[in-house]
This record gives C-alpha cells, structure tokens and sequence, in this order.
C-alpha cells in the first residue's frame, strides 16, 4: 500500500510540473465514428495541447478493441455516451518525432507503445495509486462524462489515435524493444488488462486457471496466467476455430480449449481432479458465463471479473459456502512496465493472435468487419504507416 502512495505522490509531482505551449488545431485523416453506425475516414480538427511534459508520435500500428467496436454498433458502453464524432482506436505503437523539454527518457525516433489513459493527478484515485478508476481519465476514444471534461475543447469529443499522429504525456509512453513489432507493441494495451487481472487474482505457483471467452482479452488473459505461475490454463469458448488457436498459444498441454455446451462443467472437473480452478478469468462479459463460473471455481477460488456483462443474476448462496472470492477489473494500472518487459523476455508470444491486417485506408472497413468477424479472427491490426 506504501509504495501505491509514494508511486502516487511522485506521479502528481510530474504530471503537475508540465508547462503548457500554445495549443495546436490541425487537421488531420483519421478512422472518424460521426454517430452509431456511422463510420468513415474524414479530414478532422483536432486541438491537442502540447505541453513540456508531451511528445508527439507517428502511430505505426493501432489494434480493434471490441470496445470500438461496441461504440459504433450501440454507441454506449456503461456511462460513456457517444454524443459527437469521436475518433476511434486505443491500442497503439509507433514512433516518437518531437519531445517535450522536460521529458528526458525518450527521444526522438524512439519506438514506443503509448498507455492511453491520462488520470487527474490531483484526484483521490490517483493520490491512492488507482488512476485507472479516476472518473476524470482522459482514454482514446472513450466520450467524456465527468462535467470537467466535456467541458474541454481539447477533450470533449474523447478522440482516439487511429489518426497519422498524436500527441501524448511522455509518463505514459513506453519504449519498445527493437526485436518487438509495432503490432506486438499495440497489443500491449489489452495484453495489461490480462496482467492486471492476474495481478488482482493473485495466482500462486501451480495453480489452475480458467478463462472463459477465447476472445483476444480472453487469450492475452491465458497467457498472463501461465506467465505468473498457473501451471495450465483452460479456456472455455464456443467458438471451436478460436479454441484450437488458443491451444498454438504456448507449449502443448498447457493451454487446453474446451467447448461451451451442456457437459462444460463436467470437463472442466474432469480436468482439475474434481475440485475445479483455482482462478476463474472470466473474459467473455457474457452474462450466463459469469453466472456459471461460480461453479467453475474449486472451493475458496477466485472469480475475476474481466469481461462487462451488466446486470447478472449470480447465486451468492453458492459462493458463500464455497468462499469464492470475486474481484474486478477495469483496465489497468502500473502494469505497462511490465507487460513490455514480459514481452521483451519472450516470456509471453502475442504473434499467434493477429491474424488480420488493414491499411489505414480502410480502417472504417477493418472495424466494420470485426462487428461479424470469421470464426478464425482473432485480432485486427491497422497498419496507420509503414
């Protein structure tokens, strides 16, 4: 708890020092939502400050998030509505072109991934190390709520980075290791909700993890897992095609897919001597799943909840006299040090789950493909420059 408050304090200390310059309205091209089921590639006005704390960057490569996705099929996701045109895509890397003056461990021409959420440093969230819950975090494209925001010219319409450039707070941009692509390097994003999940679960040496929904968050999920002691992973899908993917993820037997039917529950106890897992990832945000992980969980398992389900009938009867313990997750904090660090080990291999690729071009058409993808996508990735 200390060191989340010292962490804290510094990280106020920095973010309060930025002077800020002249504010910069360019236009600029970019993967444009105007309104729910409106997508297209416009010329857009953009206001981004840039302050002696900021660098600019050239986005190289930007993955689809289901969360885009979900903007432009219904325009709202819990208390985040879309109500003017807003810029899509969240999960980046590319190249650093101008650096801020007080900024001193980046350069230009350094290739670095970009964490895309920018807390209050004055908030209480961020005094207690959780700036991930800030209400007044500034995300790529995600439309403001907390009046203070909407209320900004430079944020009110929550822009996101499918666009040639950005800019962005050097605290929150990371350096990438030469041998890791700018794709890899834009599934650092999701790949730090699987970590963040871990890290709430606090999986222990050997356990037996289960992630249910073979999604891309779901893969990442299972890798972080094995990455942090589970000695094998189930995953539970009903989508066969992104099972046997999830299988290629890490060496045979330790990611093993089972089908979502009637018999689920029994192949899962088939698996775990009879007791079930010791942690339950559950990735899906499906309702019925999330209901069906508290008999998934041997007694005084974890259940995470990764996946947004919204209102879900559970029976706590059943978790009590069990003592399940649930946790939850919204994004990340702290955890992109890490997660690049896991990377640049090889610890944890996150090429086997792209497995489609868009020019900028046609970025309105990858993120329109992925509201019906085919049963073998997995992740989409768009390539903003070569």
């Amino acid at each position: 708890f200390f060191w989340k408050i010292k962490m804290a304090l510094l990280f106020r200390q920095v973010l309060s020092r930025a002077i800020p310059t002249q504010a910069r309205m360019a236009s600029t091209r970019a993967c444009l939502l105007k309104s729910v089921g409106n997508l297209e590639m416009a010329d857009v006005e953009i206001n981004e400050p840039f302050t002696s704390r900021d660098v600019r960057i050239d986005i190289k490569s930007v993955g689809v998030c289901g969360s885009d996705v979900h903007y432009y099929t219904h325009g709202v996701i819990g208390p985040f509505v879309l109500n003017q045109p807003m810029v899509l895509g969240h999960e980046a890397a590319g190249v650093v072109t101008e650096v801020g003056s007080d900024v001193t461990h980046l350069k230009v021409g350094d290739r670095v991934c970009m964490e895309p959420g920018i807390p209050d440093p004055f908030s209480k969230e961020s005094m207690l190390g959780m700036y991930n819950v800030d209400p007044k975090v500034r995300f790529w494209a995600t439309p403001p709520y907390h009046p203070s925001l909407v209320e900004d010219p430079a944020w009110s319409n929550g822009h996101g980075c499918c666009r040639p450039s950005v800019v962005h707070p050097g605290n929150f941009t990371f350096k990438i290791p030469d041998h890791v692509s700018f794709d890899e390097a834009a599934l650092v994003e999701p790949l730090a909700v699987g970590m963040h999940a871990c890290t709430k679960a606090k999986i222990k040496p050997g356990d037996i993890g289960l992630v249910t929904g073979a999604g891309p968050i779901g893969m990442l999920a299972a890798l972080a897992a094995l990455a942090s002691g589970c000695a094998r992973v189930l995953v539970v899908d009903t989508v066969m095609e992104k099972l046997k993917v999830a299988e290629t993820l890490a060496p045979a037997g330790k990611i093993m897919g089972i089908k979502a039917d009637g018999e689920t529950l029994e192949k899962v106890l088939a698996e775990t001597g009879g007791s079930g897992a010791d942690v339950v990832l559950e990735c899906s945000g499906n309702g019925q799943a999330l209901a069906g992980s508290v008999k998934l969980a041997c007694p005084g398992g974890t259940i995470v909840l990764v996946g947004c389900p919204g209102e879900t009938n559970i029976d706590i009867g059943e978790m009590q006299v069990r003592e399940l313990r649930t946790e939850s997750v919204f994004r990340y904090a702290h955890m992109y040090p890490k997660t690049v660090s896991l990377l640049n080990s090889g610890a944890i291999d996150v090429k086997p789950i792209i497995t489609d690729h868009y020019e900028f071009e046609d970025a309105a058409e990858a993120f329109k493909y992925m509201v019906d993808p085919k049963p073998h996508t997995i992740k989409t990735i768009i390539h903003v420059a070569h």
